[in-house]
């Protein structure tokens, strides 16, 4: 197969991958399934795709297309070519502000989409809690739906036409058609006629009309998806003299991709929603006591009712950016549900959900029904949406598992409906979490499986095949919106009846006579129970590590925490950190999923004594910029720079480390020797002649500027001027310890002078101490063995002098975060419980500041009351593990100077990243994204803000413009 391959490989402008390596990172999804596929290929344009068909009709191999954020069964893993759409497939064609619509490429994220489409004054309605990276190709393939699909229904009821590639590589285009039309097409001697046929002869039968009518949901139910929707064909004129056109599109969304290949969408959109937005915070201590309040909710016609459960606030509040979002939670509910409202005026929503409110407590339901309006309702979604992550973060290896997560009933059913299911699992000894689109009637209830056991295993089929009965018994959905992939496939048949799926197999084998589309889904469908992630009896051997790995049961669950939901797979166009290089790249390889998977695979079926001496785990690892993005903003807290750097240590113990991974992680030890000698090291690094020289020994880009010396130390400097500047007879309103940091005491002199200046003018005495480098450098490189000696003797020191009154404090963020961050799980048994002491005492700057202004020791009082901008680049660090607010708190300190904390991933720097010659472009690509131009779009006077010193180094290769740390910044502002 790899010859054939080799040889198709030439046909195509897009790329093609069949080496293991890719074929791992392709062989999960979001589900419990595991099947590794023959090839990926990322098609450039419709005529590989095409040929992709073609050849696959030739060789009878199977097509899985591949979109993101939106398959939970199983859907996109499967022994063919996976054709991934998420690199090239991504552009709005066209908008029509005046009808309503736009045409998109399947691959066009959906949040993204809809900042393009907002300067028009409309919006894509369906939104799927993955919205930010959820592609409009897989939304339709699953007719997605979402949290507010209450008012804006689902993908398929915004799907005005598709063009598509059919099973003989022919292109049409599927739309509205009136009678007359569909006729028409009845006449077409080609696939296309034969499937308008098909239908036609099948759907007008009287007794299949019945069938149908009999077997499948309930018609007001609007979350279905068993199997193909013919129920919706049956509804059109065509077959019902009262119904809408016939359109096609009903039954290609939801189809999973097994009918076709879609090029091209055509949606309706919505106009955006009114200003003003109210969310009622419903707390219960009871989830059917919320269920009943529901009922009661939809009444008032929300936008939304979506329900969490205590599982995911218990989560939630030990996540990082989870726990800020929980914290309008009430104390400690049973469930929560959200209710929105969209009116023109507050006073509106306060009348309706005042009423609400009072009808539901008149009911005697609930316990808290606080409030939230406008921005202020981020929060609350931002939460929900979150909850798959957060599911999946603990670290025993008895997980929820999506099984039975998709039941979609009446809303007038769902609490007695979940009374049952919940006593239907429990019944067998197991537990479970539940969160739910209940204003729709669907609910996600999860049970907790161990996917490794037999016993687990035996438990899937037993719960699955007890749901189904349930389920069918309330004449619901067994998917209101995952669809059925190939975990719920195998049960099709008893939910539409035999008949029915007898019509959906011939229906596939019409469109798709060889069986090339996403074949073994939803029809003719293998067991649910085979091909499993996980091996049943597999054992997770607990393998040496350097880090401390007890909080996730090793190394290897470390790994497992992965769940596939791909939040790292946005593009960058709606902010946040996770994943840089993956924004930079739109490779999966370049993704903390892949990484993660990529991990998992070979340290649990590697046979080599050393199971991280794998050459193909280093690849992965390769565009890892160490930003820390993936413990905060992955909701399973997937900490791939900690993974990598304990990865590089056990690869070098093996294969030896690279020469210019030496020379950075022990920048320290020739910084301090060549501080003797500044001016000649700088004229070294800046000679083009001298310095082209060592770039290209080294492997750094030809193009990067090397960091210059000051002319002395900052620990010289402040050795030589500490008494001057703390007088031992000054009343001072308090002490710090400042970390006199590598890159500060060797590089940025300067501000650190600045720094001990500014805190002394604000009336604090600034202690330092010996102590040595804080091993950042080591880490980053993965030298984990030399960062280990030097966290302890830093905890050892700081331990005996920092405390609540005494804080230590550091210029630079990743310094802080070693503190905070990566001794607790360095020092070892011995010296665990003093790191964790001194990680609540250790701050940055800006955190001291913050803290100190909210105790009314520095005012605004003490600044200029002149008018400036800032704009804010907040370091990778400084927004994963701390938080924006109190550098904007400390930046904010003079009256009139406003502050824009610009919307940007990494910069691209990312310590020594950047520096290297063959990771330069990705580092400017990254720059260019919106740090570079919002640098360059400033006004005359608008001071560029950046703690980091590579952010710092970053802004000013790429722009020019010297960026200024926060210190300084406060400095030159004092009165």
């Amino acid at each position: 197969m790899s010859e054939l391959l080799k040889k198709f490989s030439k046909e195509l402008e897009g790329e093609i991958h069949y080496d293991t390596f890719n074929r791992i990172l392709y062989a999960t999804d979001a589900s419990m399934y595991r099947e590794m596929p023959q090839a990926v290929v990322y098609p450039k344009n419709n005529n590989d795709l095409k040929k992709v068909v073609k050849f696959a009709q030739k060789h009878n191999l199977g097509i899985i297309p591949r979109a993101a954020g939106t398959s939970l069964a199983g859907q996109v893993v499967g022994n063919g070519i996976v054709v991934e759409v998420a690199k090239h497939f991504t552009q709005l064609l066209e908008v029509n502000e005046k009808e309503r619509w736009c045409r998109v490429q399947p691959g066009i994220i959906r949040d993204d989409l809809n900042l393009q489409l907002k300067k028009h004054g409309l919006l894509f309605g369906p939104e799927t809690s993955t919205a930010n990276r959820a592609m409009i190709g897989g939304m339709i393939g699953n007719n997605s739906c979402g949290l507010h699909s209450i008012i804006w229904g689902s993908t398929r009821d915004h799907l005005i036409s598709c063009k598509v590639i059919l099973s003989d590589g022919s292109e049409t285009e599927f739309k509205e058609l009136t009678p007359e039309e569909f006729k028409q097409k009845l006449t077409l001697k080609n696939l296309e006629g034969n499937i308008y046929r098909k239908i036609y002869e099948e759907l007008s039968v009287a007794d299949t009309q019945e069938e149908i009518q009999n077997e499948f949901p309930k018609p007001h139910i609007p979350r279905r998806n068993n199997g193909y929707a013919i129920d919706l064909l049956l509804r059109s004129n065509i077959f019902t003299p009262s119904g809408p056109n016939f359109n096609m599109c009903k039954l290609i969304a939801g189809s999973e991709g097994t009918l076709c290949l879609i090029t091209e969408a055509k949606l309706r959109l919505e106009p955006l929603p009114p200003k003003v937005i109210g969310c009622v915070a419903m707390h219960f201590n009871d989830i059917i006591e919320s269920l009943k309040a529901n009922v009661i909710a939809v009444n008032y016609k929300p936008g939304a009712s979506e329900l969490i459960d205590d599982y995911t606030v218990k989560l939630a509040r030990t996540n990082p950016t989870a726990s800020q979002n929980s914290q309008w939670i009430i104390g400690d509910p049973k469930s929560v549900i959200i209710v929105e409202f969209a009116r023109n005026s507050k006073e509106e929503i306060e009348e309706v959900a005042n009423s609400m409110v009072a009808e539901i407590k008149s009911a005697g339901l609930g316990y808290a029904f606080p409030i939230f309006y406008n921005d202020d309702t981020k929060p609350l979604w931002d939460l929900r949406k979150a909850v798959l992550g957060l599911m999946y973060s603990g670290a025993s290896d008895v997980k929820p598992v999506n099984l039975v997560e998709d039941c979609s009933v009446d809303v007038i059913d769902l609490p007695e409906f979940y009374d049952q299911h919940q006593q239907l699992i429990k019944a067998k000894g197991v537990e479970l979490t539940t969160s739910a689109h209940c204003g729709t009637g669907e609910l996600h209830t999860l049970p907790f499986i161990n996917l490794k056991s037999e016993h687990g295993i035996k438990l899937l089929r037993e719960i699955l095949e007890e749901t189904v009965v349930l389920v069918k018994k309330y004449n619901g959905s067994l998917s209101g919106e995952h669809g059925d992939g190939r975990l719920r496939a195998e049960f099709i048949r008893k939910m539409v009846g035999e008949k029915n799926y007898e019509l959906c197999r011939q229906l596939k084998y019409t469109w798709d006579p060889k069986n090339i589309f996403n074949p073994n889904k939803i029809v003719d469908t293998p067991p649910m129970d085979v091909d499993l992630r996980y091996t049943p009896g597999q054992e997770t051997p607990l393998l040496p590590t350097y880090f401390n790995w007890d909080k996730q049961g090793g190394v290897i669950r470390a790994t497992e925490l992965c769940n596939g939901t791909a939040e790292c797979k946005k593009s960058g166009a709606t902010g946040g950190i996770m994943c840089p290089s993956y924004m930079a790249t739109l490779n999966e390889k370049d993704t903390t999923r892949a990484r993660a998977n990529v991990l998992r695979e070979f340290l649990t079926h590697s046979r080599k004594t050393n199971r991280f001496d794998q050459n193909e785990i280093y690849e992965v690892m390769d565009l890892c910029l160490s930003c820390k993005g993936c413990k905060s903003e992955c909701p399973s807290s997937v900490d791939v720079a900690k993974l990598k750097a304990e990865f590089l240590q056990h690869y070098y113990d093996a294969n030896g480390a690279p020469l210019r991974s030496k020379l950075i992680a022990n920048f320290t030890k020739s910084m301090t020797v060549a501080s003797n000698f500044p001016r000649l090291f700088n004229f070294f690094v800046t000679n083009n002649f001298t310095s082209g020289i060592f770039k290209k020994l080294t492997g750094f880009a030809p193009k990067r500027s090397i960091p210059t010396l000051y002319k002395t130390t900052l620990k010289r400097w402040y050795k030589h001027n500490n008494q001057m500047l703390n007088p031992a007879d000054q009343n001072y309103k308090g002490s710090v310890y400042l970390f006199c940091d590598e890159f500060t005491n060797l590089n940025d002199v300067e501000i650190g002078i600045t720094t001990i200046k500014l805190l002394n003018r604000l009336g604090y005495n600034v202690l330092m101490t010996d102590h040595p480098e804080s091993g950042r450098t080591q880490l980053s490189k993965g030298f984990v063995k030399q960062a280990i000696p030097l966290a302890k003797a830093n905890v050892e020191i700081f331990s005996k002098l920092i405390n609540e009154r005494i804080p230590l404090i550091a210029i630079e963020p990743s310094i802080v975060t070693c503190f905070k961050d990566d001794y607790v799980d360095l020092v070892g048994a011995e010296w665990a419980l003093a790191a964790a002491q001194l990680a609540k005492n250790s701050l940055m700057f800006e955190e001291f500041i913050a803290d100190e202004i909210e105790k009314g020791k520095i005012t605004s009082d003490q600044f200029t009351q002149e008018k400036r901008t800032v704009k804010l680049h907040i370091h990778c660090h400084q927004k994963s593990l701390s938080s924006p607010i109190p550098l904007i708190q400390t930046l904010s300190l003079p009256r009139n100077y406003i502050v824009m904390n610009l919307p940007t991933s990494c910069c691209g720097m990312a310590g020594s990243f950047g520096y290297e010659a063959e990771h330069y472009e990705v580092s400017q690509t990254l720059g260019e994204m919106v740090l570079f131009p919002a640098v360059r779009n400033s006004s005359e006077g608008t001071i560029i803000a950046a703690s980091g010193t590579s952010c710092r180094h970053q802004i000013k290769d790429g722009t020019g413009v010297r960026a200024k740390h926060t210190a300084e910044i406060l400095y030159d502002a004092l009165i």
